[in-house]
Order: structure tokens, then C-alpha cells, then sequence
């Protein structure tokens, strides 16, 4: 069976304004998110200005409050780190200094107790041979999620302390 073809739906601006502010009103949306959305639906270029300022104008859309929810929910629920955070932000369209005032409130140690409890369960998955090993992939692991290297290598060390190892690992070799 062969997949469906989907239908572009346009819009009139009207139909836009009256389905962005349900999408909004059910759940945050950015304004980059809004354009989007607008330039799928086909709605005229010059009108996608004019929705965008009326949804923020009646609150529908506040990329600062956004920002905030986005980066609460990835640093609790997914412990992504500030790089990951910032980059998929800019995706969404947020303002460099919506994103440094909000990412400027986290706190270093509560980043680095989170992915220390986040290498320590993902410690118990990861397969190797020796210390050296281990290390170097929770550190890896520690990069992927989007946090700096002074914080990934804090985090690996906690993890290391409280790992029971039966060889020592050489910490000169590695860090």
C-alpha cells in the first residue's frame, strides 16, 4: 500500500489568528513556531507579521515565557545541558537575550548533580573493559547532552568516586 499524499490546507489570516490561538491557548508555542505554522497554511506574507503582533499582543504568544518552560522541562525531565537548550531555542526563533537572561537562572550545581544521577544510571547500561573505558564513554554521553566540558568532567569524576571499581584507573592517562 502506498502512503497518502498530504493535502496542504491554506488558510485565510482569519482561519490562521483563530487556529494559533487554540494551538496556543492549549499549550506554549514560540513565535518562530507561529511563522512556521503560517508559512504551511500558506497565509500571505505580509499578514503573518500582522497575526503574529495580535497573538502577542493578547499574550497567546510570550517567548519569554517559553523559553522558561522549554528550559525547565529539558533540564528536569530530559537533563539536557545549557549548549543543547541554546541550540534547539535559536531553532525555535528565540531572542539570544531571552535565551541568556533565562539560562543565565540555572544553577551550576543543580546541572551537575543532574547528570551526575544521570551517568550513574547510564553506568549500569554502558558495556566496558576497564575504568579508562568507562570514562571516556559517560563522558561522551555527558557531551551528547548538550552540557560544557568543565561540567561533563566534574559529573564523570562524582560518578567515578562512587562506581566500585576493581582496577584503579589512571587519572593522569585521561584527564
Amino acid at each position: 500500500m502506498l502512503p497518502q499524499k498530504r493535502v496542504k490546507r491554506t488558510k485565510t489570516p482569519e482561519e490562521a489568528l483563530a487556529s494559533l490561538q487554540a494551538l496556543c491557548a492549549r499549550a506554549e508555542r514560540s513565535s518562530g513556531d507561529a511563522l512556521r505554522l503560517m508559512a504551511t497554511w500558506e497565509v500571505e506574507p505580509s499578514k503573518r507579521e500582522e497575526i503574529l503582533q495580535k497573538l502577542l499582543r493578547d499574550k497567546f504568544i510570550d517567548d519569554e515565557r517559553y523559553a522558561e518552560a522549554f528550559i525547565r522541562e529539558k533540564t528536569s525531565l530530559s537533563a539536557w545541558g545549557e549548549y543543547k537548550i541554546r541550540t534547539a531555542l535559536r531553532r525555535k526563533g528565540i531572542a539570544d537575550s531571552i535565551i541568556n537572561e533565562k539560562l543565565g537562572q540555572l544553577s551550576t550545581a543543580d546541572n551537575i548533580e543532574r547528570l551526575t544521577q544521570r551517568l550513574e544510571r547510564k553506568e549500569r547500561s554502558v558495556k566496558y573493559e576497564t575504568p579508562y573505558q568507562l570514562k571516556t564513554k559517560l563522558l561522551r554521553y555527558a557531551l551528547s547532552l548538550g552540557f560544557q566540558m568543565e561540567e561533563a568532567l566534574a559529573s564523570v569524576e562524582r560518578t567515578m568516586k562512587t562506581i566500585n571499581t576493581e582496577k584503579e584507573c589512571d587519572e593522569d592517562i585521561f584527564f
